[in-house]
């Protein structure tokens, strides 16, 4: 039997819902899931005009739609928290913050970064 992946989804405003998903689903299934299965009686007001305005961050990274779970390296069977943010577009990489820690230097405009995967 394959074993799942528990995730913990917590939205913008605290509110969490866990969800069981396959290490071959990716982020994109992933959106589609839950805006398809919303919770509702726990979520009603953070309800959102379609799946692919869904973004997922996990350890403060946005997830590209095609990232798997297992690509990932999840573990199986074990819960796992990841941000659910309701987002048009990825974050473009910016050029500067890449050459800087190439560089071995930090960012100049903050301490925190969000890459996509």
């Amino acid at each position: 039997m394959l074993k799942k992946i528990n995730l913990r989804l917590i939205l913008v405003s605290g509110k969490t819902k866990e969800f069981v998903f396959s290490p071959v689903d990716s982020a994109g299934d992933i959106a589609v899931h839950v805006y398809d299965n919303w919770p509702e009686a726990d979520w009603a007001t953070e309800c959102v005009s379609r799946a692919e305005i869904l973004r997922l961050i996990y350890q403060g990274r946005f997830l590209h739609s095609s990232v798997t779970l297992g690509a990932l390296g999840l573990p199986l069977g074990r819960t796992t928290v990841m941000h659910l943010v309701p987002r048009e577009h990825l974050p473009e990489p910016n050029s500067h913050d890449q050459r800087q820690k190439s560089k071995g230097g930090s960012s100049s405009c903050c301490s925190a970064s969000c890459c996509i995967l």
